[in-house]
């Protein structure tokens, strides 16, 4: 695995949430979030737009392009559309978002991304379309 620790677009809330990125191929992204007391919901499980968000942060990183001297980050793409499937609640103590470009095009980026929580048991699933800036 190549592991992504400066290239990805960077802001104060990846920061609180302490998001790890781990680049696997030009066409594939891990994002491991560590469940805080914070991300969970009135049942204890991890709130529905927590796992929305990590689908989002780690799709939109996969499709995101960085030039090799580019220290500034900048990001490259925007959501046009997101849907989240919720499968199972999430617990633990981290989930992973394992997201997969399916296809890249000169506008539109279509991606799929599946979210584990540490006992490799899939919780949710998210399709996204990206838009190129």
């Amino acid at each position: 695995m190549i592991k992504l620790e400066t290239q990805y677009i960077k802001n104060p809330f990846d920061h609180l949430l302490n998001c790890k990125y781990e680049r696997i191929s030009e066409t594939n992204l891990k994002v491991i979030l560590p469940v805080q007391p914070l991300l969970l919901n009135t049942v204890g499980y991890v709130q529905g737009g927590v796992i929305s968000l990590l689908a989002d942060l780690a799709m939109g990183n996969t499709c995101n392009s960085f030039e090799e001297d580019d220290n500034n980050n900048l990001q490259s793409v925007v959501t046009v559309d997101l849907k989240t499937t919720y499968l199972k609640g999430a617990k633990g103590d981290y989930l992973t978002a394992d997201a997969h470009m399916i296809k890249k095009g000169r506008t539109l980026n279509h991606l799929d991304c599946y979210i584990y929580n540490d006992q490799d048991e899939l919780v949710a699933k998210s399709t996204g379309i990206f838009a190129n800036l």
